[in-house]
């Protein structure tokens, strides 16, 4: 997708002052403070020591969401594509997901690998821009099943999980935001481990009155920030499987895994690849156009690997690195340097064949270590 293809965007970019972007304007989508709450909510190298540290209906696949106040809504502001993009999430406060309110009809399973399946449902951010979300299943080597960013425990989902073998070992939150879940597959497969990065413990800790979250949950391995979080394992039979890197300086606090039997790099909000076809192809069909409106031919402009990905490169380079470049940098490099052909994010489509070549053209710069 290129910006050029929306006239009213592309008009206006010409005017962008880059050094003015800050990482704090994006801070509502990559780190949303709940103060609000939905009946349903969705969800390196490996020289890693362990630290076991009032609703409102909406269309079938829209799910629930509540404002501060009514008058927040998403600006049409035709600036820049950066700018618009920073001003309409920054004036936003909401409960941090929206998921399908009937998971089980919208819901596509995919096969993916022999051990890798993937679970992907319709997501709107803010009830409007539409951005999917994807949980992937992961059998090891050793037999013992993995979830990464889980979404609703259908009963297909348990279903699948009982074809794979049945032991759900490792329920995996990859950020701060991917989480909603993590009780309700736990209370399932009481003996899965937990994991999750920095500070998300604390985070749902305080969400007392979401019925989705058991705040007592206690997470096995936690990634901390900082020095200390490359000398971070998790078991034996996962690690000899996977590879993986925590990008701290990333507004999410990403966890990113490389599967090296079937060469597969699984992540959540690292990248994005909109539009989101695939998680979109069961909905009710009036809903599935993903580009209709300003708000998602904007942000599908941002957030997406097809084109020459220009402001896709200055989003990741101004907003979502700006916390700690240099760090962000790095982490980049290092997934690089892993084997992977295939890349599932957890919005927009799959990745296979080319999923090296796209990521290093998204992260061109930082691979650089420096703008081009």
């Amino acid at each position: 997708m290129r910006l050029s293809r929306y006239p009213a965007i592309t008009a206006h970019a010409r005017n962008l002052n880059p050094s003015r972007i800050h990482r704090r304007t994006f801070t509502a989508t990559h780190n949303p403070q709940a103060r609000s709450q939905a009946q349903e909510s969705a969800g390196g190298t490996s020289s890693h020591t362990n630290n076991n540290t009032n609703t409102n209906p909406q269309s079938p696949i829209q799910g629930q969401h509540t404002l501060d106040s009514p008058e927040q809504q998403l600006k049409d502001n035709h600036t820049s594509p950066l700018k618009s993009a920073k001003d309409q999430i920054h004036n936003l406060t909401m409960s941090s997901k929206l998921i399908p309110q009937n998971p089980a009809d919208v819901m596509v399973i995919r096969d993916l690998t022999p051990n890798i399946t993937t679970f992907s449902v319709p997501f709107s951010r803010f009830g409007t821009l539409k951005i999917g979300g994807r949980a992937t299943l992961v059998r090891l080597t050793s037999g013992s099943l993995a979830v990464f960013s889980p979404v609703a425990l259908t009963d297909a989902v348990k279903a699948k999980i009982a074809e794979k073998g049945g032991n759900l070992a490792y329920i995996i939150a990859p950020d701060m935001e991917h989480h909603i879940f993590i009780s309700e597959y736990k209370a399932a497969y009481p003996q899965a481990k937990i994991i999750g990065p920095d500070g998300l413990p604390q985070k749902r800790a305080k969400q007392t009155g979401d019925p989705k979250i058991n705040t007592t949950d206690e997470f096995f391995v936690v990634f901390k920030d900082g020095a200390e979080k490359r000398s971070t394992t998790i078991t034996p039979e996962f690690d000899a499987d996977f590879e993986y890197e925590y990008v701290d300086a990333h507004a999410n606090k990403e966890l990113v895994f490389y599967f090296k039997p079937e060469r597969v790099l699984i992540q959540a909000d690292l990248l994005f690849n909109l539009p989101p076809r695939e998680q979109y192809s069961k909905a009710p069909e009036g809903e599935r156009d993903t580009s209709s409106g300003f708000g998602n031919k904007l942000f599908g402009g941002l957030q997406t690997t097809e084109g020459d990905v220009k402001w896709v490169k200055r989003f990741q380079w101004y907003v979502m690195s700006s916390k700690n470049r240099p760090s962000f940098n790095e982490s980049i490099q290092r997934i690089d340097a892993w084997d992977f052909d295939t890349l599932i994010p957890c919005h927009g489509d799959t990745i296979q064949g080319d999923g090296k070549e796209r990521f290093r053209k998204v992260f061109e710069w930082h691979l650089a270590g420096t703008k081009k």
